[in-house]
């Protein structure tokens, strides 16, 4: 098993999914790297059968598109009074490199004039270990993907396993990519401060090809706050560890970015519009300085409005899984935002108003590994269990 200074984001679910490829008997001591299921409260189980679920999205009508870790996207459609899991809508597992730890097919987003041009775009690791941000179209007659379709738009070298973030999302037509700090443990190359890497950001691109299907893969918004000053041009924002599931509030436009810590404490970050933001990693742990894990006091950057430590709530959390905020008229968690920690299966839903003094409020405790939430076209949430299932949030 990985050492405890290494990369949790998916270290524990991608362990526990390894090991309960083959099915060990209940009991096994293979089976004590995940938490066993506890039959939780606060979720409406959807479907099971499926292969190391990591997210959940839409594509704008009732379909819910599910990207498991090997290399597919799944779809999931409500049918007779039923939810059933249809079809696979791509299949590029040939391209997928998923040996390590935290790799595999990670990302999915489609872009908002999806029904129009039928571009999607996802974010994997490939056979070399590296991150490739890519460009597939769905086919003109047909329910699924044309994996002929592709188009590379960014690669990112990656020096380590562990620490590939993963998500994509966009906001208007521009395209948000959330990038680990390299791996290892600690960021011993310096990567989340270092304005000339692409690894520990949140980069923003429009991933249009410029060229029609010339070498010119996507431009970068003359808005982004590197451009004409020092840094990489494709930088939004910096000093992130791992960023794992992240969001915009439909209401708002908020950024919520939860980053998986190191060593004690788990973070989620809220920014406006404004980019430039430096979240501190590998001078901060959440609130603390790192590795020292004194309360910063000053010359702090800029603190999560959510902190919560490895032994609160009776211990067991580990690695922090970023949610939504729920924004459907009517519903009992309307203007909250949930989130969860993988290995304790504790999710907690907030105010979207919430500061870094407010508490905690007491967690539901769900009995899944929770590898993603997700957003349905209805504003409901939904929940990615490793181990093969798909979930919705009770109250959304």
């Amino acid at each position: 098993l990985p050492s405890r200074r290494l990369g949790r984001a998916l270290v524990a679910p991608v362990v526990a999914a390894l090991l309960f490829a083959a099915a060990p008997a209940a009991g096994s001591t293979h089976r004590s790297a995940a938490p066993e299921p506890q039959g939780g409260t606060g979720l409406t189980m959807l479907v099971g059968g499926l292969r190391d679920p990591l997210f959940v999205t839409n594509a704008g009508d009732d379909r819910l598109f599910v990207v498991e870790k090997p290399g597919r996207v799944r779809i999931v459609k409500h049918v007779g009074g039923d939810w059933r899991v249809s079809n696979t809508f791509l299949d590029i597992r040939d391209r997928v490199g998923a040996s390590g730890s935290e790799q595999g097919l990670l990302g999915l987003a489609f872009h908002p004039d999806y029904e129009t041009n039928r571009r999607f775009y996802v974010n994997y690791t490939d056979n070399g270990g590296d991150t490739v941000i890519a460009e597939y179209r769905k086919r003109a007659n047909g329910p699924d993907a044309n994996p002929g379709s592709f188009r590379r738009v960014m690669g990112i070298k990656h020096p380590f396993a562990n620490h590939n973030g993963g998500w994509l999302g966009f906001k208007g037509s521009l395209l948000y990519i959330a990038t680990g700090d390299g791996g290892s443990g600690g960021d011993p190359m310096e990567n989340a401060q270092d304005l000339e890497s692409r690894l520990g950001k949140i980069l923003r691109i429009d991933p249009l090809d410029p060229d029609g299907n010339g070498p010119k893969s996507y431009s970068v918004p003359a808005s982004n706050p590197f451009v004409g000053r020092p840094g990489l041009d494709v930088i939004w924002s910096y000093g992130l560890r791992n960023p794992w599931r992240n969001s915009f509030d439909a209401a708002t436009g908020d950024f919520w970015i939860a980053d998986v810590g190191q060593e004690e404490y788990e973070e989620v970050n809220r920014v406006g519009s404004g980019g430039g933001t430096n979240f501190g990693w590998d001078r901060l742990e959440g609130r603390h300085r790192y590795p020292s894990g004194e309360l910063c006091q000053s010359d702090c950057h800029t603190l999560p409005v959510v902190e919560y430590s490895h032994t609160g709530n009776g211990g067991g959390n580990c690695s922090v899984t970023g949610g939504y905020v729920a924004r459907r008229s009517g519903a009992a968690l309307n203007g909250r935002y949930v989130f969860g920690d993988y290995c304790s299966g504790r999710m907690w839903d907030i105010s979207a108003s919430h500061d870094a003094g407010d508490p905690l409020p007491a967690p539901v405790s769900t009995g899944r590994l929770i590898s993603s939430f997700g957003e349905g076209s209805d504003g409901r949430i939904y929940l990615t269990d490793i181990l093969g299932s798909l979930w919705r949030v009770d109250g959304t």
